[in-house]
């Protein structure tokens, strides 16, 4: 496959009561569930809705998130349109989609983008044995776009200079308080509108471990939200800098923002903690990697970095561990 494509012809009906929802594995609403859309949809090739939908998930327990065990995924999303509930589900080659709320037509209209039509595989060439053999074994590797800018934004700044596990338990915390239900017969949330992320009192920032200085950058998006949205729209280097206008973000948040609302295939996350020894070691057997380094070994890529990035995480091939991993804080317990 190669190139971008135009959707295929779609089926769109109108269902009631979730009738097209998984069965038995999501816990339904104990009220009955709010008419939903449909939508199939065919890719021109291989598709792997793990791969392409698995960044947008904030930990095994993302109240915005949840994968089933019949191989479905659920999503949820403050859309132009209102909140929106999506589930996706692939077989014989076909996409299926049913989505429940104000933002349902969104989210399908927004279905392929989503799942990689914009993305242009063709366009990568590998230039090391380790990433041309996980292309090779994963070709159903697309980089999707959500076309929704501060919902990644805000999930990126809470895992600034933390855990992974602090960071997704301040995103569960924070979702679960002061989110909305989501629509549908799902057991999840939607993410706060800015507004409410503005009127969060400090000591519930507190609570969830969050630092004020990662609360106070959250606080100055919320406040330029439609600006910041716009960045969805623009070239990448354009919309860097668009977003690094906000203090307290840098090229690691934009990056891994603009990874998945944009869907950039060259948005490298520099200062990440574990990334360039990584690639250092993946790529030159070099586990004391910088930044520096890592942006030297992925220049054959440019223009695809951060897929070659992906591959290289894929592959498995991951530096053994000899210094501590990095100490989880306790703010809330202050």
């Amino acid at each position: 496959m190669s190139g971008r494509f135009a959707p295929r012809p779609v089926t769109r009906t109108t269902v009631r009561g979730g009738d097209t929802a998984a069965t038995g594995s999501v816990p339904r609403q104990s009220t009955p569930a709010p008419s939903a859309r449909t939508r199939t949809w065919t890719p021109p090739g291989p598709l792997d809705l793990a791969l392409a939908l698995g960044p947008l998930r904030r930990g095994p327990a993302d109240p915005t998130f949840r994968a089933t065990p019949d191989g479905a995924f659920w999503r949820t999303c403050r859309t132009p349109a209102g909140p929106g509930t999506l589930r996706v589900s692939a077989g014989a080659g076909v996409v299926e989609a049913t989505a429940w709320g104000e933002g349902a037509d969104w989210l399908l209209d927004e279905l392929p983008p989503l799942l990689g039509s914009l993305d242009d595989p063709s366009a990568f060439v590998p230039r090391h044995r380790v990433v041309a053999d996980t292309w090779r074994r994963r070709p159903g590797l697309r980089l999707g776009r959500t076309g929704l800018v501060l919902e990644s934004l805000i999930a990126s700044i809470l895992e600034q200079k933390v855990t992974t596990h602090e960071a997704y338990r301040a995103w569960r915390l924070l979702i679960r308080t002061y989110g909305d239900p989501a629509p549908g017969p799902v057991d999840l949330h939607i993410t706060p509108s800015p507004r409410t992320w503005a009127l969060i009192p400090s000591w519930e920032w507190h609570r969830a471990g969050v630092d004020s200085k990662r609360s106070v950058t959250i606080l100055r998006a919320v406040r330029v939200a439609r600006r910041l949205e716009e960045a969805a729209t623009m070239p990448l280097e354009q919309a860097s800098a668009r977003l690094q206008l906000i203090p307290g973000i840098g090229p690691w948040t934009a990056a891994e923002t603009l990874q998945r609302s944009n869907g950039a295939p060259d948005a490298v996350s520099v200062g990440d903690y574990h990334l360039p020894s990584t690639v250092g070691y993946a790529l030159a057997g070099n586990r004391d990697a910088d930044d520096d380094a890592m942006l030297e070994l992925l220049a054959p890529y440019a223009g695809q970095r951060h897929r070659a990035a992906r591959l290289i995480l894929l592959s498995g091939r991951t530096p053994p561990r000899h210094a501590p991993r990095m100490t989880p804080g306790n703010i809330a317990a202050l």
